[in-house]
């Protein structure tokens, strides 16, 4: 795989949304992860730095901008550096008309 792309399993368990590599790809298996706003089924389906990434979890749903591609799976405050967070507070989309 290009070095500008990564597997969304590996990313997503890099950005400690998943405890291991396997959750993460049930994650993406069951349908509770979306790329660019498409619905993926492939744990191996690649992403690149600027892909917005949508996690359905249990009591929250989750939209991150990739603004990094991890090579270890680091400390939390390592792994926060590989996003940025779309969401409200409450986990809700936060809209142009309601920041300014």
């Amino acid at each position: 795989m290009r070095e500008d792309r990564q597997r969304i399993d590996k990313w997503l368990w890099f950005a400690r949304f998943a405890k291991t590599r396997t959750l993460a790809a049930k994650l993406v298996t069951s349908g509770f992860v979306r790329i660019n706003g498409q619905k993926i089924e492939n744990a191996a389906k690649p992403l690149a730095v600027g892909d917005v990434v949508t996690l359905a979890l249990a009591r929250t749903t989750l939209v991150l901008r990739v603004e990094g591609l991890g090579h270890r799976r680091g400390p939390a405050q390592e792994a926060r550096l590989l996003y940025a967070d779309l969401s409200g507070d409450d986990g809700t989309l936060v809209s142009r008309s309601d920041s300014g």
